[in-house]
């Protein structure tokens, strides 16, 4: 039996990054991340603390200036988003996460368009995590809520049996009630094996379900350290928490 106090190898790596979207111009300052075989990790902060543009840059989206990201020890820095989606790397950005003209099962279909032959294998094992979107898969996805729109993009992204799922402000825009089911998919998604990297506004509750978290400001990390403890921290609280819980709740 192995050591459960044992530091696992890290899954994924991101390694001292800087980058932005424009030359020369930096969002991200020296940012490191890693994320360890079933992890879920969760990263906050305000906005603007370049959240996003962190998970971006670990799916190929925006340019690397310094730094490395490895995926199993492969240097996968600047490689293009479907050669980390070959690589086992699923994305869930905010915004227009779904094709609103094409029917859920449709959907599905464009996220197995690297391997099409396999689709009614991965479609039943993602309609085990989503039964609604087995039962309504004729259903155009323009026509879903913003719940189901989100669970769609997840199941889309899981579609290729990914390792690393990305997961980029889940709940943004949700009910309070629609939100808790979507923490609660994420987390039943990361028991069933996929490690998850997700960037949450909702901070207290995604510190609850994460194992680690990171706290970034101004592009770099302010504050690491495991879900409890960032939730507990006086500093944290003080600095960041009040803040986005009451950001948050308003």
């Amino acid at each position: 039996m192995s050591d459960s106090t044992a530091t696992p190898e890290p899954l994924l790596i991101a390694d001292n990054v800087t980058g932005g979207y424009t030359p020369g111009v930096d969002i991200l300052n020296g940012c490191t991340l890693t994320l360890a075989e079933g992890e879920l990790v969760g990263i906050i902060g305000p906005n603007g603390a370049g959240k996003s543009t962190l998970l971006k840059s670990l799916f190929g989206l925006l340019q690397i200036h310094t730094g490395s990201i490895r995926l199993r020890g492969e240097d996968i820095t600047g490689l293009k988003a479907h050669s980390l989606v070959e690589k086992g790397i699923g994305y869930v950005p905010q915004n227009d996460n779904v094709f609103p003209s094409l029917t859920i099962q449709e959907n599905l279909e464009m996220g197995m368009f690297l391997d099409p032959g396999r689709f009614d294998e991965r479609f039943e094992v993602v309609g085990e995590m989503f039964p609604r979107l087995v039962e309504r898969k004729g259903q155009r996805a323009g026509s879903l809520s913003g719940g189901e729109r989100q669970m769609l993009a997840m199941g889309r992204a899981l579609m290729m049996n990914p390792s690393v799922l990305l997961l980029d402000e889940p709940s943004a825009g949700l009910s309070p009630l629609l939100q808790d089911e979507v923490f609660v998919r994420t987390k039943k998604i990361n028991q069933a094996g996929v490690s998850i990297v997700m960037v949450e506004q909702n901070a207290s509750r995604c510190l609850q379900i994460c194992d680690r978290g990171y706290v970034l400001d101004q592009g770099s990390n302010a504050y690491t350290g495991s879900g409890n403890d960032l939730l507990t921290d006086p500093k944290v609280i003080e600095l960041y928490l009040g803040t986005l819980v009451k950001t948050h709740a308003d």
